[in-house]
């Protein structure tokens, strides 16, 4: 029997997972949770032996749940579900250690199999997923995609500091190398567009 957290803000998804996966393979759903910070509650209480997760969720999404967990739970299981991999995303998954990759679209049957693949210690990127991530035009770097997250999110320069442990001039050098990258005027903007060109 394996054992699973659902973490999915679409409730008809993940309420659809919940029921459909225990019927595809000896799956048991331990919890669900409706965003990223719910997700690292559930995964800390249950420790289940694979945290399904959405990419994209309200609040903490599912790289900062994933490395919230990853900080007390350094050997939890992970398999991510997205709509469409950006450009990056991939690697920044991998990087905290994220086992499997699959689309949100897959087939239910998919989904377990990919949960049995990962629970047995082996590691999962379905094709499609691979395929797209690879395509990285994104001209930013790493810290600069994070500084314009923190602003899409609405967090000041001062706040995005202090989230990131980074000197607030710091922050404020990613910002500007992300604008003239961009070829923007403002924080806003250059988030905007690098939300638009899914780099986000």
């Amino acid at each position: 029997m394996t054992t699973v957290v659902l973490a999915d803000d679409e409730a008809l998804l993940r309420k659809a997972l919940a029921a459909l996966l225990p019927l595809e393979g000896d799956i048991t759903v331990l919890a669900e949770a409706e965003d990223g910070a719910a997700a690292v509650r559930a995964t800390l209480a249950h420790r289940p032996d694979v945290l399904v997760i959405d990419l994209e969720m309200p609040g903490t999404d599912g790289l900062g749940a994933v490395a919230e967990i990853r900080g007390e739970l350094p050997d939890q299981t992970i398999l991510m579900l997205t709509r469409h991999a950006r450009p990056g995303v991939l690697r920044r998954a991998l990087r905290l250690g994220v086992q499997g990759f699959v689309s949100k679209s897959a087939d239910p049957s998919h989904i377990t199999e990919v949960i049995q693949t990962l629970h047995a210690g082996k590691r999962w990127i379905d094709p499609d997923v691979s395929a797209l991530a690879v395509i990285d035009d994104c001209p930013l770097t790493d810290r600069e995609i994070d500084v314009l997250r923190a602003t899409r999110d609405g967090y000041s320069v001062a706040e995005s500091a202090a989230r990131l442990h980074l000197a607030e001039g710091t922050i404020r050098n990613y910002l500007s190398n992300a604008m003239q990258k961009t070829q923007t005027r403002t924080r806003h903007e250059a988030a905007r567009y690098a939300r638009e060109h899914d780099w986000l």
